[in-house]
């Protein structure tokens, strides 16, 4: 009896041991998988965020802010520390940045922070060429992830709303502000990717193929943690966005849209993405967020892309996967 009660005590000193060395770590966001090793690991993230966003987006405070007064404040808040981030003194903050969050800046050109002279220089920063080789290189038949991201996808958008994005009104013909076009993804797969402050910024399109067309749309920027997309509030249809269609001969029509999200003051799309006729590949750059963190959701037609089993199996258990841009998404399928 009593070497069963030393056992129990034990049991949650350990657990509450773990607790607090992730709390001090700032290991205390949602639970992702890494796809490069397999391991499981809580994202970081400042304490004071996951407070905001515990208080923010839950049922108690959607009701009482129903006029959204608090959330417009804190936005406001938010976009002036964006705004300060083009001012040469911010570029003081890179270090620590770099530091608490293990950015390997070898990855990156400049790889010395001192040549970034703010911190939206750096925000903005680009791969090294060679450190992300593109998944097949030459074979259009298979789509490629957008961005460094945390990634779910699934089948339908019907299973997505019901295991992910629990918004009231999230549908495709929302998410474009135009039901004629958005009605040709209703049925289809979506694959969602959730960008953190200390990623890389720029996406690349998925699919090699042309572009149709494009859209801004205006809109919010709340947080796209999944604490906010697990929420009531209809994120993803709120937030400031745009939207690209893509043609392409092996997926059909592939629809890009980047959002917007707290912080980030802007959603760039390339001109030549934005030029309805362009002749785009697959990995090329399409865009950047400016400062903050941001999604992006990518859709496809019914029945025109099986997604990689390790994602799909993540996925299912409401777990993100981080992964790296021009690494696998999924093949293309002969459609229905």
């Amino acid at each position: 009896m009593f070497s069963a009660v030393l056992t129990y005590i034990h049991a949650w000193l350990d657990y509450g041991l773990s607790c607090c060395k992730m709390a001090k770590n700032r290991e205390i966001g949602w639970m992702t998988i890494d796809r490069k090793t397999g391991e499981y690991k809580r994202e970081q993230q400042p304490i004071y965020k996951k407070l905001k966003l515990l208080i923010l987006f839950n049922p108690l405070f959607e009701w009482i802010d129903r006029t959204r007064w608090f959330r417009h404040k804190l936005h406001e808040k938010a976009y002036m520390a964006g705004h300060d981030t083009s001012e040469p003194s911010s570029a003081a903050k890179i270090r620590s940045f770099v530091d608490f969050y293990h950015i390997d800046m070898n990855d990156f050109e400049p790889s010395d922070i001192s040549q970034y002279h703010t911190f939206q220089d750096f925000f903005i920063r680009k791969h090294k060429p060679g450190t992300r080789p593109l998944y097949a290189e030459g074979d259009n038949s298979k789509a490629v992830v957008v961005a460094d991201s945390r990634l779910v996808v699934y089948d339908t958008v019907s299973k997505a709303c019901r295991i992910w994005i629990k918004g009231h009104h999230f549908n495709i013909e929302n998410l474009v502000a135009d039901e004629k076009s958005g009605h040709i993804w209703d049925s289809g797969s979506i694959a969602s990717f959730r960008l953190s402050p200390q990623d890389y910024h720029r996406y690349h399109c998925p699919v090699a193929g042309t572009v149709k067309w494009w859209k801004p749309i205006v809109g919010e920027y709340y947080g796209v943690d999944p604490i906010a997309i697990r929420s009531d509030i209809d994120i993803l249809t709120n937030n400031a966005r745009c939207a690209v269609c893509i043609e392409s001969e092996e997926f059909g029509q592939v629809l890009f849209v980047a959002i917007g999200a707290s912080e980030v003051g802007t959603v760039l799309i390339n001109e030549k993405f934005r030029t309805p006729g362009s002749k785009v590949e697959k990995g090329e750059e399409l865009g950047m967020f400016e400062f903050g963190g941001s999604s992006i959701v990518v859709c496809f037609e019914q029945g025109r892309i099986k997604f990689d089993e390790d994602l799909i199996r993540a996925s299912d258990r409401l777990l993100e996967m981080s992964v790296e841009m021009g690494t696998s998404l999924g093949t293309a399928q002969a459609g229905v």
